[in-house]
């Protein structure tokens, strides 16, 4: 409870916790005081369906002390754990600490097993099978949801298969990226390139430069334009590791290819992110995952 945004909430859930609790309790004592007038033969004089007749018997002593004992239960659950509004409890336990505790007892266990990976170069880590089945689990609890169990991506998302890197293919250079995360960003370029029939002239000249298909003519009269795409793209449009700029001659396309993709890319420009993996993997599990990513485009 104690995660709610607002006092409301927690005071309302502790609120009703502690009043059922005490209402069970007067209830409870309430039905021991209560007495029903019997005849000689012990029932109350109710008679259903003919022969069913209400017996005056009492609540057996152990079903009362059950009540007793789960009201006392009620209380000290909230005295020892989180239960009344902002209270911690008496134990400080929470849900957060219980989870820590569970990560930092694996990680103790695993951590043996990390330190020969660790003895090893990415290229051994990439085809051992301790380290590939481990590498494996963590690709797919945090990468497989954005570049697929395959590893192939998608339209905005890398394909990790193939040799085409942003930021560089080796080990080290994976790691960075899992480890910092990487933010592209492609600015408008319309206004620096021209009218909307320059835009779609360099449209044809980008396509040119890896073989689609592409408007001839145009592409000849888009290539003066280029010029405002050479400072991050290259002259020859092979791009630049060192800014994430894409290579445009080898007709690997991340978000979609055909003249219309790539003009909507100039007029409009594109923000990327690769989320950073630092906070939510330990440096020898980011040593496994490099190796075992760098693995699928180097088999």
């Amino acid at each position: 409870m104690s995660d709610f945004t607002s006092n409301f909430w927690s005071v309302y859930v502790a609120g009703i916790s502690i009043i059922g609790i005490f209402a069970c309790l007067l209830l409870l004592w309430m039905t021991a005081r209560k007495k029903v007038a019997s005849t000689s033969d012990n029932t109350t004089g109710h008679v259903w369906d003919e022969d069913l007749t209400e017996m005056n018997n009492p609540m057996p002593r152990w079903w009362m002390w059950l009540f007793v004992l789960t009201i006392i239960f009620g209380l000290g659950y909230l005295a020892l754990y989180p239960g009344a509004g902002k209270f911690p409890g008496q134990w400080g336990w929470s849900q957060y600490g219980a989870y820590d505790a569970e990560v930092a007892k694996a990680q103790q266990e695993l951590e043996p097993l990390y330190a020969r990976f660790a003895a090893m170069k990415p290229e051994e880590r990439a085809k051992d099978p301790q380290a590939k089945a481990i590498g494996e689990r963590l690709f797919m609890n945090n990468c497989a949801q954005c570049h697929g169990s395959d590893a192939r991506g998608g339209k905005g998302f890398p394909n990790l298969t193939d040799n085409d890197w942003l930021h560089g293919g080796t080990p080290e250079k994976i790691r960075e990226t899992l480890e910092k995360g990487r933010i592209g960003n492609m600015p408008p370029m319309a206004a620096a390139v021209g009218a909307p029939e320059d835009v779609r002239n360099l449209a044809n000249y980008v396509l040119s430069l890896s073989g689609s298909p592409h408007d001839a003519v145009r592409a000849s009269l888009g290539k003066p334009k280029f010029a405002a795409c050479a400072a991050c793209h290259g002259v020859d449009g092979k791009g630049m590791h060192a800014i994430g700029a894409p290579n445009l001659t080898d007709d690997i396309w991340l978000h979609g290819w055909g003249e219309a993709a790539i003009t909507a890319m100039i007029n409009n420009g594109k923000v990327n992110q690769m989320p950073a993996q630092a906070g939510k993997l330990t440096p020898a599990q980011l040593d496994v995952l490099a190796s075992y990513v760098w693995g699928f485009s180097n088999k």
